[in-house]
């Protein structure tokens, strides 16, 4: 039997300088319409009212992986130009995970940081959604997170930093 009420993975978090001033990585990171353009997973995002950009607004991404692909829907959860841009997966109510970048001056740009964690509400959606396979579903979102994150830091790096 599984134990679906074990514990969500550890947060991840990882860090890139990129050699650009924290308002022009802000700029790229806090447009989700160009999520495709360094995401290994998801390809494409929109916002789900056109007129609204900061804290509060939803947006769609649309996420790619060999085996399947789906919709989720997030809601902008801080939108500090130049500081921090951050939001959660799925209803207002009971989130699943939070995705966000820190900006931070450092000399000659920004440590750019990227963050990541299951919250409370994904134990229950994964078990409604998966059953018995939760656990594993979990691991391996939190294995893609993981892996995704080094890659993602890296191509926003490289678009900024062409600009």
């Amino acid at each position: 039997m599984p134990t679906h009420n074990r514990p969500s993975p550890e947060p991840l978090t990882e860090s890139i300088d990129i050699a650009r001033s924290p308002e022009s990585v802000y700029a790229v990171v806090s447009d989700v319409t160009r999520t495709g353009e360094w995401s290994p997973i998801c390809q494409k995002c929109w916002w789900d009212d056109a007129d609204e950009r900061g804290a509060g607004a939803w947006f769609t991404g649309r996420n790619v992986i060999p085996e399947r692909t789906w919709e989720t829907r997030s809601q902008v959860e801080t939108a500090e130009p130049g500081r921090e841009f951050a939001w959660r997966v799925g209803p207002a109510e009971d989130p699943v995970a939070r995705w966000g970048y820190l900006l931070e001056p450092i000399e000659g740009g920004t440590r750019l940081t990227e963050t990541w964690k299951l919250l409370p509400g994904s134990t229950p959606f994964f078990t409604g959604r998966y059953g018995d396979d939760a656990d594993d579903v979990i691991a391996e979102r939190a294995e893609m997170a993981r892996t995704g994150i080094a890659e993602t830091l890296a191509a926003i790096k490289r678009i900024t930093e062409a600009n």
